[in-house]
């Protein structure tokens, strides 16, 4: 008789349990860096990925650019890209994974548009009344802000039903 080999072994779970998630030092500059780099011409599933790869300390900025596989040049700035933009927009296919799926747009702003968004919002605010000015700094500290153009728009009675609402309830709860 021939004996035959079974696999009768249990598979037994993960040998290393993670007792806790993994977090990485907010403060170090090159964290700051990494997270501060937008995520440009990718489609879902790539934008997760380098999402991914942003939360766990994986991704690795490039240092100087990449050579595009479809123009040859040396143009492409984005980590783990293989087209540049010029050439993913005129495809119309991700800039990564090179297939035709819907380009998730980046929420994420340059550094150059924060500054000029900033400058904005403090002409605004210099440009506002004392009383509008303080209101809109004190939902700005709750999180819970209104666009500056509806600000500027208020009424004096409707401003003071905002400061009602921040004020009045809390000394209820209290």
């Amino acid at each position: 008789m021939t004996k035959v080999s079974t696999n009768s072994k249990k598979k037994n779970g993960q040998k290393h349990q993670n007792t806790f998630a993994f977090q990485p030092n907010k403060n170090s500059k090159k964290t700051k860096f990494i997270n501060s780099l937008p995520i440009n011409g990718l489609c879902h599933r790539c934008k997760e990925i380098l999402e991914w790869r942003k939360k766990y300390k994986k991704y690795k900025p490039l240092t100087t650019p990449k050579r595009c596989v479809n123009c040859n040049e040396k143009a492409i700035k984005e980590a783990y890209h293989v087209l540049c933009s010029k050439c993913a927009t005129s495809k119309k296919v991700c800039a990564k994974c090179q297939e035709s799926a819907e380009i998730v747009s980046s929420n994420i702003k340059s550094s150059k548009e924060l500054l000029k968004e900033q400058q904005e919002r403090e002409k605004v605010l210099a440009s506002l009344p004392e009383r509008k000015r303080r209101t809109y700094i004190r939902q700005l500290e709750r999180g819970e802000a209104l666009p500056l153009s509806l600000i500027q728009n208020l009424e004096d009675d409707e401003l003071d039903d905002l400061s009602d609402i921040d004020g009045s309830d809390k000394n209820e709860l209290a």
